[in-house]
């Protein structure tokens, strides 16, 4: 069973076939496997952002169902799919979204604080996590501490730490310089490859698009082109790029 399955899904802002309808997704499909790193790009305005947005629960499509682990999330209500994203959802933004009032290690543990897990398996988890991404040495200080790319990686912990279905980052290398955001890409790179995490990224970024092993590209809303890496990043990076520029065009993001 695939971990995530999207049907034909379509999202119109408007009305339905009015004069000002707008439709920002059009018949969109895909199915992603259990431990797949997977990328979406397009230029501005392709539906990225709308389509993530669907994808994780938070936007409701016009038509089509998108499915996670074979459950229909798309007929959910408000309080089942809260419920659903704190246990089986995982997310790293762009803006780091930690709390300034708890330690890095305090940031790491609140999904499982929210959850009312057990204290010593919260205390040995984090501590799990944080060492597998080098911040286990910093694990006592404050985000206002540390770097960006340190930020990120504690963001990146807590998305992994209740072991979550599915991971989404939306243009996680956004607000970071080059050497963070290699080191944010090589630390979900870590995740996919030693824990098998299931990973789908939303990224304007060719670089950190390189990272992963399939690109999903949109463009005005529609899928139109997949390219999946041979293991050389280099070799999938320029790939990248020769897709990017055939697809061009920019508008403001829908």
């Amino acid at each position: 069973m695939s971990v995530l399955e999207v049907r034909s899904v379509r999202k119109v802002y408007g009305v339905q076939n009015g004069e000002n309808a707008t439709v920002a997704l059009d018949s969109v499909s895909f199915n992603m496997e259990a431990g797949e790193f997977i990328g979406i790009m397009g230029p501005s305005g392709s539906g990225k952002t709308t389509l993530l947005n669907i994808l994780s629960g938070i936007g409701k499509p016009s038509h089509g169902e998108v499915y996670i682990g074979g459950k229909n999330i798309t007929a959910f209500d408000k309080n089942e799919m809260a419920l659903f994203r704190r246990n089986h959802l995982g997310f790293v933004f762009q803006e780091f979204n930690l709390m300034d009032s708890l330690t890095l290690k305090e940031n790491v543990m609140l999904p499982m604080i929210l959850d009312k897990q057990d204290k010593a398996h919260m205390e040995a988890k984090s501590e799990e996590i944080m060492r597998l991404f080098g911040i286990d040495g910093i694990a006592g200080k404050y985000p206002y501490n540390i770097s960006g790319g340190q930020q990120q990686r504690v963001a990146v912990s807590r998305a992994l730490v209740n072991d979550p279905d599915i991971i989404f980052a939306d243009e996680p290398t956004g607000n970071l310089d080059s050497k963070s955001s290699n080191a944010v890409m090589k630390c979900m790179e870590t995740m996919n490859r030693e824990r098998s995490s299931t990973i789908l990224m939303v990224t304007h970024d060719a670089f950190a698009a390189s990272f992963c092993q399939k690109i999903i590209f949109i463009k005005d809303g529609a899928i139109c082109m997949e390219i999946v890496s041979n293991g050389v990043r280099k070799e999938f990076f320029d790939q990248i790029l020769d897709c990017l520029a055939i697809i061009g065009g920019e508008r403001n993001d829908v």
